[in-house]
């Protein structure tokens, strides 16, 4: 459907095929390959996207996103979430940093392109560890990158936690927040490409934070908060590695 939308106002627009939502290599490789080439088959796909867990790409699978990759473009993004075990054991990730940053590596290794998602604010983490982040990440060879602030959803264990523990949580104002991307993205590879900072989740859904605002408000925010510190991505990365 949106394919048929933008084909009447852009007909000349081409388009990336993304299975976004969920884990979408869990299951068995033939009914996975047969959903991607199907996406892939439909008029003006020209690529794949596919975000997934670190801990369910299988090398079978991986084989097949390299030959395919030879034929089109593909990415592969992986939930990384945090760079800290503690939290990721907190959250009940249930997979390590360690297993986040081999399977990239993996990735990168057959020349495929590897993306990252990040949630900025997880409970326990200090600005400090998050400021770290951006070192760990810089240290992985990571073509993209996809920030979101920790959002408190309802119905979830989360939201339970949150309400009978509020302050283990550093939930960010977003002058706050604005500012901690800044300085987050000062301390980045300046090669890796953020193509976001925040997410919006429904807001019959939110609990908090509620900012109001529209992802791209969010950004053009950022984008001035940039300019007026006469700052830019991996300026402290260039200073802490001694590269101009």
């Amino acid at each position: 459907d949106g394919i048929d939308f933008f084909s009447r106002k852009y007909p000349e627009m081409k388009y990336l095929a993304y299975f976004q939502s969920y884990t979408n290599t869990y299951d068995r490789i033939a009914s996975l390959t047969d959903k991607y080439e199907e996406a892939l088959a439909y008029p003006g796909v020209v690529g794949l996207i596919v975000g997934t867990r670190p801990d369910c790409m299988p090398d079978e699978l991986l084989d097949y996103f390299e030959a395919l990759s030879k034929k089109t473009f593909v990415l592969l993004e992986y939930g990384v979430e945090s760079t800290l075990n503690k939290t990721l054991e907190r959250v009940n990730r249930q997979h390590t940093y360690e297993e986040s940053a081999e399977m990239i590596r993996k990735t990168a290794e057959r020349n495929i392109p590897v993306g990252a998602h990040m949630i900025l604010g997880l409970p326990g983490e200090t600005e400090e560890d998050i400021l770290h982040h951006a070192h760990r990440l810089s240290e992985l060879p990571l073509t993209t990158l996809k920030l979101h602030q920790l959002q408190i959803i309802r119905y979830t264990a989360m939201a339970r936690e949150y309400r009978l523990l509020p302050e283990s949580f550093n939930l960010f104002t977003f002058d706050e927040y604005i500012d901690l991307c800044v300085r987050f993205a000062e301390r980045l590879h300046p090669d890796i490409y953020i193509e976001r900072f925040t997410s919006q989740s429904p807001a019959k859904l939110l609990i908090a934070p509620d900012w109001g605002l529209k992802n791209y408000e969010v950004t053009d925010k950022i984008i001035k908060r940039f300019q007026e510190r006469n700052t830019c991505q991996g300026r402290l990365y260039h200073q802490e590695n001694g590269l101009q």
